[in-house]
């Protein structure tokens, strides 16, 4: 395990937090695509981005109803595996990271794309490697420096949002130096639905990821000081926010210029800010989007190595990928998370039309899919909890949270229908499929697992080393000991590998504390063990190992030099340990081993 430092109190802060739940659903997509959307729909957008609003608001207040209810570092993955089965929570930790992994390059090209309006003779590769880097090494500084970076680009968005929400509404309304009240843009080009009431589902889809990121405060708030507020405030503030920051600001736009004006499907908010006479309004936009492209970029980078720390957590990702640094980072997670973004980035440079674009439609709708579950979840869970106990609930239940499933698979229909999206869904249901087939042929391997073969017990155990970590209390321990050592006589040594999967903190601790609680979680258990055998009038003692369980025995067997190896674990079932062969590696050690299955502990972890 990466050394953990004594005291590891770097986290985020209320005020980060509040920012990040903030402008977290504000991404570079309002302020570029929503132009199309205008054009698209005609002046009647903003119903459009009202009823995509709702949409998110449901979402996020049956997840805090969950999140509330059963805090876990695991968020929406944990609710999917509690309702639905494992293959739940699998689909949704993995399809999250790949969405945003995807994501973190695009944005990283995005981004490049914007510099190059002031540094047009650099390559956009290299400005998008750059900005890779850049983003990657903010996340692995510390918990803090993602917070105090995010803190200040999304209040650069909320301030620039807010800007042009104030001019705009002066300009609307006469009050704007040489301008008039006027609203004739709503109905004088055709009307408010020019292209017909139908036309506000023509730019559903473009809406909805344009509000993709209000769940990352839920996963954020685990690293918080008090996650349970953090998330139901976080839930209670994106009404307030896509109300005043879309509906508020498409509305603007739309009374501020025709619906059918070229400018306006070009750069919306430019375009808005000219119209005011208001100058520089090129540059001002393309830093505020630039801005906007660095948050979404730093706090996917983020969500994305914190889905996979929950997924080794939930040990169905490598174990490494739940180890930490001494600030509390999980660096192989982040690591390998910004691996796949410089994949995208490489992709984007020499594949653009093919390689590249295949992985951004086979994202396309994963989130939906999310989201879909996430609904479902809370539907199932709601009926199985006791309603009294719940502090926050989703509103109207069934009523509401039936309708917002309902509205999610409408929307998938949707891209079903619409020929420029309909290849993202069939994609994205592809993605789905591998993701259904990894947890298929993981689960199958696990069963093909072979019979254990022990060596026979002489009842004459000189030294016995003990490797086991949540397994140590077992019953089943104590009556293998008993087998092999029938006179009570033997040197027992306890190697405690001191892993967050296996101690089982990483399903309560997020990633800036998990270090600390692993340590101490493995040290009481280790105690523990000592404790009742040495009640049992044995000579034993032990220690912590590396959180890798073969290096922590190899360790142990060098320095205790045993004649008798036990290996406790779970059932082939639940045991990581299993599941990469721990046992049979550890015969190859030359010592006689013994596999004991905990199968009494099972309930338990």
């Amino acid at each position: 395990m990466a050394g953990a430092g004594p005291e590891l109190k770097k986290a985020l802060n209320q005020r980060q937090l509040t920012m990040i739940a903030m402008g977290g659903v504000i991404g570079a997509g309002l302020f570029v695509g929503s132009g199309t959307v205008i054009h698209d729909t005609g002046p009647g957008a903003f119903i459009t981005y009202a009823l995509c609003g709702v949409l998110i608001i449901m979402v996020m207040r049956m997840l805090a109803e969950m999140a509330v209810a059963n805090p876990t570092t695991g968020s929406f993955a944990d609710y999917a595996r509690k309702a639905l089965g494992d293959w739940a929570g699998f689909s949704v930790g993995w399809l999250y990271w790949y969405f945003w992994v995807i994501v973190v390059g695009f944005e990283a090209v995005a981004g490049a794309k914007v510099l190059n309006f002031w540094l047009p003779d650099v390559p956009t590769w290299l400005l998008s490697l750059v900005l890779m880097l850049l983003m990657t090494g903010t996340n692995l500084i510390s918990v803090s420096s993602f917070g105090e970076f995010e803190f200040w680009f999304a209040g650069i968005k909320v301030a620039a949002i807010i800007a042009f929400l104030a001019c705009g509404a002066l300009f609307i309304f006469g009050i704007w130096p040489h301008a008039s009240m006027d609203f004739s843009n709503l109905t004088s080009h055709g009307g408010f639905f020019p292209k017909g009431g139908l036309a506000i589902t023509a730019g559903v889809v473009t809406v909805i990821f344009s509000m993709v990121g209000a769940e990352i405060a839920t996963i954020a708030a685990a690293e918080s000081d008090d996650p349970e507020r953090a998330v139901a405030k976080a839930a209670n503030s994106v009404i307030t926010r896509i109300a005043v920051f879309f509906v508020g600001s498409i509305f603007l736009l739309s009374v501020i210029l025709p619906w059918n004006s070229a400018d306006l499907e070009a750069s919306p908010y430019v375009a808005a800010f000219k119209q005011m006479g208001i100058p520089y309004a090129d540059d001002v936009m393309n830093a505020v989007v630039l801005t906007a492209v660095l948050s979404c970029l730093n706090s996917g980078l983020y969500t994305a190595s914190r889905m996979l720390f929950v997924l080794a957590a939930r040990r169905e990702a490598p174990a490494s990928m739940v180890s930490v640094n001494s600030r509390g980072v999980p660096m192989m997670a982040i690591l390998a998370s910004s691996v796949v973004g410089f994949l995208a980035v490489i992709m984007a440079a020499i594949s653009p039309d093919t390689v590249f674009s295949f992985l951004l439609n086979s994202s396309g709708a994963v989130i939906l899919f999310v989201y879909l579950l996430i609904a479902i979840s809370q539907i199932v869970l709601r009926y199985r909890a006791d309603a009294s106990t719940l502090t926050v609930k989703m509103w109207l239940f069934p009523g509401l949270s039936v309708l917002t499933a309902l509205a999610i698979v409408l929307v998938l229909v949707q891209m079903g229908l619409t020929k420029d999206v309909r290849i993202q869904l069939w994609l994205s249901l592809a993605s789905w499929a591998v993701v259904i087939v990894l947890f298929l042929l993981n689960r199958a391997r696990i069963n093909r697992l072979p019979e254990q073969v022990e060596a026979e017990p002489t009842g004459e155990a000189q030294r016995v080393l003990v490797l086991a970590n949540q397994t140590l209390e077992a019953d089943e321990l104590l009556d293998e000991l008993q087998r092999i050592d029938a006179t009570g006589r033997a040197t027992y040594y306890v190697c405690v590998p001191a892993s967050p999967v296996e101690t089982g903190v990483a399903w309560t601790h997020g990633a800036v504390s998990v270090a600390d609680a692993t340590v101490q979680a493995a040290q009481d258990r280790l105690d523990r063990t000592l404790g009742a055998l040495t009640a049992r009038h044995l000579d034993a003692r032990g220690g912590l190992g590396d959180y890798r369980p073969l290096r922590a025995l190899q360790a142990a067997v060098d320095s205790f030099h045993p004649d008798r190896i036990v290996v406790v674990t779970l059932p082939a079932s639940e045991s990581v340990w299993q599941r990469f062969e721990v046992v049979d590696r550890a015969a190859a050690l030359g010592v006689p081993v013994s596999h004991v299955e905990a199968a009494s502990l099972v309930a338990s972890v």
